[in-house]
């Protein structure tokens, strides 16, 4: 089967790619054909996340094993698309190049059946232009359990009117 993917720069501007390519091609292909699709030189690391249909990060599908075999890990290189994404699961993150975090949504937009005379993977669609650097993240903490507000606990003041003894355990 041929899958047809939607990939989105998670940024303000639409920037994006239609991309296809065949459902038993593995992760590293799909990265491969971001990165081409993009324009950006593959000299960085990079991964896949399973995600819901909330964009949450899910498990990790790695493009190098790094864990030193102190643990499994899934490459991208072992994985085929269709172990991972179906008409049930279809969204994905792909982040480009830990330092920078270029991070993308990758959607599942249809299944089909491939054209013969085709070859795949191939560019669709695209539109707009990579920005020159990645957009800016925010990273947030999510409010805890108890709605305790932590900046209420310390007062910078008392805190100088303790004697040495007191600061030190």
């Amino acid at each position: 089967m041929l899958y047809r993917f939607r990939i989105i720069l998670d940024a303000e501007e639409d920037v994006f790619r239609d991309i296809e390519i065949m459902s038993k091609n593995t992760l590293e292909d799909l990265h491969n054909t971001i990165l081409q699709s993009f324009g950006f030189d593959g000299t960085e690391m990079a991964s896949f996340y399973i995600s819901d249909d909330e964009w949450n990060q899910g498990e990790e599908i790695s493009q190098f094993d790094v864990t030193e075999g102190t643990g499994s890990v899934r490459l991208m290189n072992e994985t085929t698309l269709d172990s991972v994404v179906s008409e049930a699961q279809t969204k994905l993150i792909y982040v480009y190049d830990f330092f920078s975090m270029w991070t993308f949504l990758v959607e599942l937009a249809e299944i089909a059946e491939p054209d013969p005379q085709m070859d795949y993977p191939n560019l669709l669609f695209v539109h707009g232009q990579l920005p020159t650097a990645a957009p800016e993240k925010e990273f947030q903490a999510e409010e805890d359990d108890l709605g305790l507000d932590y900046d209420d606990d310390f007062d910078v003041d008392d805190y100088d009117d303790l004697s040495f003894d007191e600061n030190w355990n």
